[in-house]
């Protein structure tokens, strides 16, 4: 078993939402970001740790500037902690991304985090005009040069991703402190190696397996970390998981799945890249699996049993999956935040 002596968060990330329209088309994707800025907000108001915006080009999912999000949802909430989750860095510009970030951090000091990937679909790359066979090289080149901004204010860098060399450039605005970088992963060793390497935080988009397949992953990170001579709860671990809550249990898997396997197919089609839900999917539903979908009760219990296993600080949820409704996301946001959260943080600590 691992534990975490971080105190342990829970929250919400999400890609944006596109209503759909009585056709069974979209309406318009403006009212999914507004939408996903409600939802930060609920998630302040009802004490979630955490609200992460992620990074799509689709219309059904088109949170497509996560930093803008972040800097949004910064003047308007209190207390929680917001961040990208992911921010495609292959395809990004480093030194925006931070200047976006550090300016989120002014306006909330101590609030806000960064998630970094490689990305998991290829469409970025065409619209950003980068070459997808530079995959690798350009997300090693550009994480080191973000890496290098957020250590120092000045920076003197040169990376294959540039032309120009920067010689001895300020970098501003500066947060107070360090902005806090995630290596975002879908559980990929080489990813786990990276972030050893790195000495970062991992933050682990899970679609599917089980509690015993992660928790085998976290101790296969924490073991690798320590072996570099760091200590262990510095390792920190962060998971973001599909999920729905509402007070009844069967009601919410129904409702779930029904959307969940409407996202996949939408996305599918989007992309270009063909993915589908097994027909075994609902059992993923289920205590042995990684999708959090029931009722508060069942959730608590279920995340506690996972962090008992895996030691992570940290568990966030996509719920607003295939055009679910804004009012059932919304109130979905507030059983996590005043049924599960309490019972989780009575159990750990």
């Amino acid at each position: 078993m691992m534990t975490s002596r971080r105190p342990f968060e829970l929250g919400i990330y999400s890609f944006g939402n596109t209503p759909p329209s009585a056709d069974d088309d979209y309406r318009a994707t403006a009212q999914a970001v507004r939408d996903v800025l409600e939802a930060a907000h609920v998630a302040d108001q009802v004490g979630l740790d955490f609200f992460g915006f992620g990074e799509h080009h689709v219309r059904s999912m088109p949170i497509s500037s996560p930093t803008s999000l972040v800097n949004a949802a910064a003047a308007t909430t209190r207390r929680i902690c917001l961040g990208t989750a992911v921010t495609v860095l292959s395809t990004d510009d480093p030194i925006r991304v931070f200047q976006q970030l550090a300016t989120a951090a002014a306006i909330a000091p101590d609030r806000i985090d960064l998630v970094v990937g490689r990305g998991s679909s290829p469409i970025t790359f065409p619209l950003f005009d980068a070459d997808e066979r530079q995959y690798e090289q350009l997300f090693e080149s550009k994480l080191d040069l973000l890496q290098a901004i957020n250590a120092h204010e000045r920076v003197t860098w040169d990376g294959p991703h540039r032309r120009r060399t920067l010689d001895d450039m300020a970098i501003v605005p500066r947060p107070e402190h360090p902005l806090r970088i995630w290596l975002g992963s879908g559980g990929s060793p080489d990813s786990l190696r990276r972030a050893v390497e790195r000495g970062m935080p991992l933050f682990l988009g899970i679609l599917g397996g089980s509690p015993d397949h992660w928790a085998r992953y976290g101790h296969a990170y924490r073991q690798a970390w320590i072996s570099t001579g760091r200590r262990e709860e510095d390792a920190a671990l962060a998971i973001g998981v599909h999920g729905f809550i509402a007070e009844d249990d069967r009601w919410a898997k129904a409702y779930y799945l029904e959307h969940e396997q409407r996202m996949f197919g939408r996305a599918s089609t989007e992309t270009g890249r063909s993915r589908s839900l097994s027909p075994a999917r609902a059992t993923d539903y289920e205590p042995g699996g990684m999708v959090f979908a029931g009722s508060p009760n069942e959730i608590a219990e279920r995340v506690i049993d996972l962090h008992k296993r895996l030691g992570h600080s940290r568990q966030v949820f996509q719920m607003d999956a295939g055009g679910i409704s804004q009012s059932d996301f919304l109130r979905s946001i507030e059983l996590l935040g005043t049924k599960v959260l309490p019972q989780v943080r009575k159990a750990l600590g």
